[in-house]
């Protein structure tokens, strides 16, 4: 699998929104390997965009064809400042549900000295995660350059999210917790997006689209 991460500030979610529509319905049908895309915007309107592709080339196919660099070059536009992109071909997924489906999605950044270690530690859950867990829908671990990574994070709702996290957590989790804050260079960046727009191909083929908003 192929993900990237679009960040960049923008001061109105419901063009933003507009926009996604349109290349849903327009677009989408021609974008080969496409698997799905997930977009949020936090309170202080920093918009992320995790779109995920088969492979390396069906991404750049898509980002070659003429349709896409104009979409692109009108839906910049509606970012306040720079934009950055990350990609990722290191992803680690955990599935117990519908990611579609979710209330409440958090996205968290950072940076290690040695990513081949956290991945592996992010990967650590217990027997009984999904029964200690039942919230989390679905987390997507992405691993970039130089150390750094990025976790989605799929909530059935915010609020058993918070409840649920407040609970002690299994020994071995705290241990991998504390060894996770020992390879961190930076502090982790956390993004709550409460504003979720969700995106497939089987949305785009029924012209619908999920949301938590």
């Amino acid at each position: 699998m192929f993900v990237q991460v679009i960040k960049g500030k923008v001061s109105d979610a419901s063009a933003v929104r507009a926009a996604l529509e349109k290349w849903a319905k327009e677009l989408a049908p021609g974008a080969t390997g496409w698997l799905g895309s997930t977009t949020g915007v936090a309170d202080d309107g920093t918009l992320i965009a995790v779109a995920r592709f088969d492979t390396v080339e069906n991404a750049r196919r898509n980002s070659d064809r003429p349709e896409q660099g104009e979409w692109w070059a009108e839906t910049e536009r509606l970012f306040d400042g720079e934009i950055s992109f990350d990609e990722s071909t290191e992803v680690d997924d955990y599935v117990a549900g519908d990611p579609n489906t979710a209330g409440f999605v958090q996205v968290m950044q950072g940076r290690v000295r040695d990513l081949a270690r956290a991945r592996a530690l992010m990967q650590r859950r217990p027997d009984s995660f999904r029964e200690l867990r039942p919230d989390i829908l679905a987390i997507l671990n992405l691993g970039h350059q130089e150390g750094r990574w990025t976790s989605v994070a799929y909530f059935t709702s915010e609020a058993e999210a918070r409840q649920r996290e407040s609970q002690e957590r299994p020994p071995e989790f705290a241990e991998m917790m504390k060894e996770m804050a020992a390879l961190s260079v930076d502090e982790t960046t956390y993004y709550d997006l409460r504003q979720v727009w969700f995106h497939s191909p089987q949305s785009a083929e029924t012209g619908s689209m999920a949301s938590s908003s």
